[in-house]
């Protein structure tokens, strides 16, 4: 698997051809949007929608939008944050994993976290952080596999939703985290 960040025109707009992808990406995960919420209809996922939900991701400092290929494939994404917006909070953030829902039971969420966290891990972060809405037991049942641990209950800050907020430290690298 390989993670690069998302590509932008000079006009820092996403390219249309990959645009298409993250957009038939969001769209095969129906289930999860109508948990969140994010999109006013998950059965009607458009493209200028999911344009601007990544601008305003892109908008926070610190935050980068990475996009999992496997063969060329576009398997998932991520959003992560360097520095969460509260300044007592000293760790790097994973605000969205998603897998295509095609790909999903395949290992592919695993192998993007554990990507993700040896970019912390390069970067001498000692710890992430992310949250899991309290409506998603399924996300929950995954990070905690994953060795993250429950740390606060708490609400989201965009749309004030109850979520469970999960913390993993970060040791030594990752065993066969070489992508492969």
């Amino acid at each position: 698997m390989i993670l690069d960040p998302l590509p932008l025109t000079p006009d820092h707009d996403i390219p249309s051809p990959v645009l298409t992808e993250l957009t038939a990406l969001y769209a095969s995960n129906r289930d999860f949007l109508a948990l969140t919420g994010e999109f006013p209809d998950p059965e009607d996922i458009r493209p200028e929608q999911v344009a601007a939900a990544l601008a305003d991701e892109l908008l926070m400092p610190g935050a980068q939008v990475l996009l999992a290929r496997s063969e060329g494939r576009l398997v998932g994404i991520a959003i992560t944050l360097a520095d969460h917006p509260d300044p007592v909070d000293p760790d790097p953030w994973i605000g969205l994993l998603m897998v295509d829902a095609v790909a999903q039971g395949q290992g592919y969420g695993k192998r993007l976290a554990t990507l993700i966290e040896d970019r912390f891990r390069a970067q001498d972060r000692t710890a992430v952080r992310l949250a899991v809405l309290d409506n998603n037991p399924k996300a929950l049942a995954f990070w905690t596999t994953l060795g993250y641990e429950t740390i606060a209950y708490g609400r989201d800050r965009e749309r004030d939703r109850p979520c469970t907020v999960l913390q993993k430290q970060l040791t030594a690298p990752s065993p066969g985290a070489d992508g492969a």
